[in-house]
């Protein structure tokens, strides 16, 4: 009878754990209906579960209402390359351009443009400092501060770019009121991701040079807000660029690395990770593919996550030691992964496609 009592008492005991790994496992991600693109797109965001927007090389910008059911375009700018987007709420929002010599049919040379109503309209953004040729990532951190006694909260605007050079950066601390322009030319070559664990400590994704046959892999942190950046990972191979970032918490964080070695022979994709703040970083392998080359990446926790590349999507539950092959698309770009107030998970990842995950 005790050893019965014992059984029963164990098996409870760890039933929430087997739960947590069924809702782990029942994640899965749907494509949704959008207008065609020949080729990969590039950012997408949402301020909640049902009002989101993406952009991509074409110079345009659609919106949602409804969770990607419908989308809509709110705007378009002829030979611009609408690299990426942030918004802070339901009217404010922000789109970064690549900038001219480097793809084709882009003039437009303004990096940045805001819209004040949900992307309707869109205008030059201004900034102090030195010129900045193009954007490739937007990050914002919601700071909050006491005003007259009362909770207030404030945007800190970080956007960084870019692929091909020059490496710059635009920061705002006061809701994109204002922006300053910082050269990180010094540090590295080319800047792919940004992202800012609070005002102070963040990361970004590099290369080490514009030439890809000496670029290396190269990831950043900073801990005053950007004012000044130090290696904290560096890839020994050349033909290698890093390109996306995901901190599902401040002490786990990964990032993919993209190889261009013209060599068929050396196939093997790699992310690196950190598990102590992004202090020290290990490499991990993806996939044994020449074709898989690697593009966003995003993490519901320390364990569970999703890696874009090329030819397909991958999936890990172990923090990355192994990965299977899902359904996500050619070419995801982006992966953005959120949380309600209540802690609901729900996420959106773009490229070729468009696609949700599904929450269980």
């Amino acid at each position: 009878m005790k050893k019965t009592i014992f059984l029963f008492a164990l098996m409870l005991a760890l039933l929430p754990s087997f739960g947590q790994q069924a809702n782990t496992d029942a994640f899965s991600w749907r494509k949704l209906e959008t207008e065609p693109y020949p080729g990969k797109q590039d950012d997408i965001c949402f301020i909640d579960e049902r009002r989101g927007w993406y952009v991509n090389g074409g110079g345009i910008i659609y919106a949602t209402t409804d969770g990607g059911r419908n989308w809509v375009r709110c705007f378009q700018k002829p030979g611009t390359f609408f690299r990426c987007i942030a918004f802070l709420d339901s009217l404010r929002g922000f789109a970064g351009n690549v900038g001219t010599d480097y793809f084709p049919n882009v003039q437009v040379t303004i990096p940045l443009y805001r819209t004040e109503d949900g992307g309707r309209s869109w205008t030059p953004v201004s900034y102090e400092g030195p010129y900045v040729k193009g954007l490739c990532a937007i990050d914002v951190v919601r700071q909050q501060y006491i005003n007259h006694g009362q909770i207030g909260y404030r945007h800190l605007i970080y956007a960084v770019g870019r692929v091909g050079s020059p490496a710059n950066m635009l920061v705002s601390v006061d809701d994109g009121k204002t922006f300053r322009a910082r050269s990180l030319d010094a540090d590295c070559r080319m800047l792919f991701d940004i992202r800012m664990l609070d005002a102070k400590v963040g990361f970004a994704a590099a290369a080490t040079s514009d030439d890809i046959a000496q670029a290396h892999a190269l990831v950043l942190r900073t801990q005053d807000g950007g004012n000044t950046w130090t290696k904290c990972f560096q890839s020994d191979r050349p033909y290698e660029t890093t390109w996306k970032l995901s901190f599902p918490d401040r002490d786990t964080g990964y990032v993919t690395i993209q190889s261009y070695n013209p060599d068929r022979n050396v196939s093997r994709q790699r992310i690196a990770k950190t598990t102590d703040g992004g202090k020290t970083w290990k490499e991990y392998d993806l996939v044994d593919d020449y074709m898989a080359r690697p593009f966003g990446v995003g993490f519901i926790n320390g364990r569970h996550g999703f890696v874009g590349t090329m030819n397909s999507g991958y999936e890990t539950s172990d923090g990355g030691l192994n990965w299977t092959t899902i359904k996500l698309g050619r070419a995801c770009n982006k992966i953005r992964i959120y949380k309600t107030p209540a802690g609901r998970v729900y996420g959106y990842a773009i490229g070729v496609d468009v696609w949700a995950l599904q929450n269980p």
